[in-house]
């Protein structure tokens, strides 16, 4: 499987438009499909759809299969409320058969640590998928701390950080202090938006997100 895993610090912290400015950013490079596995709260929650509006994606860029719960809370607890259980061998079976055709958007649910079941985590399913992984966080205050404890979790486990994208307002030594302190690379500063729209994100995608191109070798499936 090529593409990346988009993850956050929190919840609630820009992974649904970042994954939406990805699909932006590599169209015309690559052909993109965009998966949500996990989604609690749908409906009225429906990342699938802010993504295939905000990134201005075809039918062919969606795949809508996947665990679907209706409370809005951490998966395992939703999955609990709805009778059900989550297992990472559940979630890989709505893949279909062959994804080598395609470079894969996968947008995780909160963050690494957050609980599937009693025993699996956001971070097994990352796992699971061998995708280098996106962190997005906010540019405020406590980001640093966030950030660094994201990328550590996931370097423990062996997972591959390809990079961070910060999201709104902040100050601007949290990138650089992020950069410097955990060994990694900034993909890009997403402003505050006061209306996220299709074009704002298109324009920011294409001239500020990744502009070194560092994600070309995960969309291409060859990252080292």
């Amino acid at each position: 499987m090529k593409g990346v895993f988009v993850t956050g610090t929190d919840t609630n912290v820009g992974k649904t438009t970042v994954s939406a400015a990805l699909m932006q950013r590599y169209r015309m490079s690559h052909e993109l499909c965009y998966w949500k596995p996990v989604q609690t709260g749908a409906p009225p929650d429906n990342d699938t759809e802010t993504v295939r509006g905000l990134g201005g994606c075809t039918d062919g860029e969606m795949f809508d299969n996947g665990i679907r719960l209706p409370v809005p809370v951490s998966p395992h607890l939703a999955a609990r409320l709805a009778g059900t259980e989550i297992s990472i061998e559940q979630v890989m079976k709505y893949l279909p058969a062959n994804t080598a055709g395609k470079s894969w958007i996968v947008e995780g649910a909160g963050g690494v640590l957050v609980p599937l079941n009693r025993k699996q985590m956001m971070i097994d399913l990352i796992d699971a998928l061998t995708l280098p992984v996106v962190i997005v966080g906010r540019a405020g205050l406590g980001t640093i701390n966030h950030t660094l404890l994201t990328v550590s979790a996931l370097r423990a486990r062996s997972i591959t950080v390809a990079g961070v994208v910060l999201t709104g307002e902040g100050i601007d030594d949290n990138a650089d202090s992020i950069a410097e302190f955990g060994n990694v690379k900034i993909l890009g500063r997403m402003p505050h938006l006061a209306a996220v729209t299709e074009g704002q994100i298109r324009h920011w995608a294409q001239r500020e997100l990744d502009r070194d191109g560092v994600l070309a070798k995960a969309m291409e499936g060859r990252w080292d």
